[in-house]
């Protein structure tokens, strides 16, 4: 999933109301839960506005943060184990995995619920095998132009690129009610999929509500292309209010199936213990709503959170590192507060992509492949950790991420390298020099050279662009920006008429096959923003999804990453620390690599949130 390359990864939501006021009831028409002076509410802050909230359209962090606490998917993790295991959440169980990983069976819980809306005609609407079927088959739907279709296409299951493509080629609605050989509804609570070939982790792309949660048909039909500002799901929470690009507001589901707080942490993880201790057996979730603003400047941000207006700082700006957490360790007058603080490195790699269609930095010529190692060589890594991230990150030095399976903490290369000479020395061989003596190199064939960035308007932007500009400058390398706010770069970017921008990607699981299909070619305009081609490249990604965990697959792995550092589509920049920041009134909370959904698992002390406010 994704996120801004200055803001917080990992990678990712509307109400299409003209009036910027907040709504008297949910979208899907559920009253909002009764205010009160002793409500357990969570006040935190997103430093990116919301783009929209139906899981097959969602692509960045922040959308996907909401998403997934209205919808559920079929699996989940458990909120405390260390490695991180993955438990069934609306399953009875685990999925039956056949010996070929080529068929996937899941099992549902019955009684589960769909929370109100006008087109279950004031009926109770239970979460059936055919929810999930449908919500799949969504992804395939060329109306929702779905970021996640890369994903599965690569998988294969039976049957459903060929029925996309019928659609696409008779122009006519995807026909959901053809029957395909991949997914079939069995009974009212089980479902399978079929793979053309063996995928033994494919029942890891199932964890995350925002991406695979269920959706109900009637209310996709019936809304149509509003759906990005109805979720309707069977979630714990509830969108209640909503301003666009300011608040959004989720309450308590009122008919949220019982659940209760089991998480197993390992028996050595005191700080795990000691929450499973303090919340075992209470019931999911715990608070009654959750307000969530949008600020974007991140001193704002800071500012509001010291002054208690909020419980929870996600990501602590890194220039305020030191002096919240100097030498890495929470404040002393913070720590007099009650504060608490959850550091961690992140299961994430930060980058700039190139434009492979553009015509000055793509392309697959030597000069091509040598002005973008050149401008990446020219970048100065180094002063972005330093000064822009407050020692809050380390190089990055491939796509593979800390924390996923292939990520080898030996590997370097020269993405953590800063040589202005180097890459002075590769403009030079491949003719990209001054000819018209105005101090600026220029293009081979003697046309200006100019580097576009986009970018956003925020102040760690702005650092960041500075580093670029005095980098590229350094060699002789003439570099402008292209200054929007984050959804309209996102938009940009999926058309692909961006030459270079900059964002995160964090882990959804603990594989690191979503990043390098970052590079596969029939995933450009979705995940793979570069809209990098290479037919080896491709075979090689295809190769590896099939073969088990091991040393033939890590050989794989190695590979399609140094391939990709060799092609250079991406500039990869860091893997950033993450220091989240709580007041007294914040109770559970404990980062997790990959579960960013937390909200169920948390309470809140209403007496200790009035004595926090300043």
């Amino acid at each position: 999933m994704r996120s801004m390359l200055m803001a917080s990864a990992s990678l990712a939501i509307f109400l299409c109301a003209a009036s910027p006021t907040a709504l008297a009831q949910t979208p899907s028409g559920t009253a909002p839960a009764a205010a009160s002076a002793e409500a357990r509410v969570l006040r935190y802050a997103f430093p990116v506005a919301e783009t929209g909230f139906d899981p097959v359209q969602l692509q960045d962090l922040y959308s996907r943060m909401i998403a997934g606490h209205i919808f559920d998917a079929p699996l989940t993790f458990d909120y405390l184990a260390r490695p991180a295991k993955i438990v069934p959440n609306t399953l009875k169980e685990l999925p039956e995995i056949s010996a070929d990983f080529t068929r996937f069976t899941f099992r549902l819980k019955p009684g589960i619920f769909f929370t109100d809306h006008p087109a279950f005609k004031g009926k109770k609407r239970e979460l059936v095998a055919a929810d999930y079927v449908y919500a799949f088959k969504r992804i395939y739907d060329p109306r929702w132009k779905s970021p996640l279709l890369s994903t599965f296409e690569t998988a294969k299951v039976l049957g459903l690129s060929e029925l996309r493509k019928r659609s696409l080629d008779r122009k006519q609605p995807f026909p959901y009610d053809e029957p395909v050989d991949g997914i079939r509804v069995i009974d009212r609570y089980t479902w399978e999929i079929r793979l053309a070939q063996p995928n033994p982790r494919f029942h890891l792309q199932f964890t995350d509500g925002s991406t695979m949660g269920a959706v109900a048909r009637e209310v996709v039909e019936a809304e149509g292309d509003n759906i990005m500002s109805v979720p309707v799901g069977t979630g714990p929470f509830v969108l209640t209010s909503w301003r666009r690009g300011s608040q959004i507001v989720l309450s308590r589901n009122p008919g949220y199936r019982e659940r209760f707080f089991d998480a197993l942490p390992a028996p050595d993880d005191a700080a795990a213990q000691a929450i499973a201790q303090q919340m075992r057996g209470r019931r999911l979730p715990m608070l009654d709503r959750v307000e969530i603003s949008i600020i974007e400047e991140q001193q704002p941000r800071w500012l509001s959170f010291l002054n208690g207006e909020h419980d929870f700082l996600d990501r602590l700006p890194p220039q305020f590192a030191p002096l919240a957490i100097p030498n890495n360790q929470l404040a002393p007058n913070l720590q007099r507060r009650g504060l608490r603080m959850d550091r961690r490195l992140q299961p994430e790699v930060v980058l700039t992509y190139f434009n492979m269609d553009d015509p000055v930095v793509g392309g697959y010529t030597p000069e091509k492949v040598a002005l973008r190692r050149a401008i990446s060589l020219a970048y100065n890594i180094d002063e972005e950790i330093r000064l822009t991230r407050g020692n809050q990150a380390r190089a990055a030095q491939g796509p593979i991420a800390y924390g996923t399976y292939g990520y080898d903490a030996r590997f370097r290369s020269e993405m953590s390298e800063y040589s202005p000479a180097r890459a002075k020395a590769l403009l030079d061989m491949y003719g990209y020099v001054d000819k018209d003596g105005d101090g600026w190199r220029d293009r081979p064939d003697g046309s200006p050279l100019t580097i576009e960035l986009a970018s956003q308007p925020d102040q760690l932007s702005r650092n960041l662009n500075d580093t670029w500009f005095k980098s590229l400058k350094a060699v002789g390398v003439r570099m402008r920006f292209k200054i929007q706010q984050w959804p309209e770069n996102m938009k940009a970017a999926r058309a692909g008429s961006l030459m270079m921008w900059g964002s995160a990607w964090a882990a959804g699981g603990p594989d690191s096959d979503f990043f390098l299909s970052l590079a596969y070619g029939p995933a450009a305009s979705e995940a793979n923003d570069a809209r990098f081609d290479l037919p080896e490249y491709n075979r090689l990604y295809e190769a590896q999804q099939r073969l088990p965990d091991g040393p033939e697959r890590l050989a794989m792995l190695q590979r399609l990453q140094l391939m990709m550092i060799a092609w250079a589509p991406y500039r990869f920049h860091v893997t950033r620390y993450s220091t989240d920041l709580m007041h007294p009134a914040l109770q559970g909370y404990l980062g997790h690599p990959f579960l960013r959904h937390f909200w169920p698992y948390v309470d809140i002390d209403p007496a200790a949130q009035r004595a926090s406010k300043r």
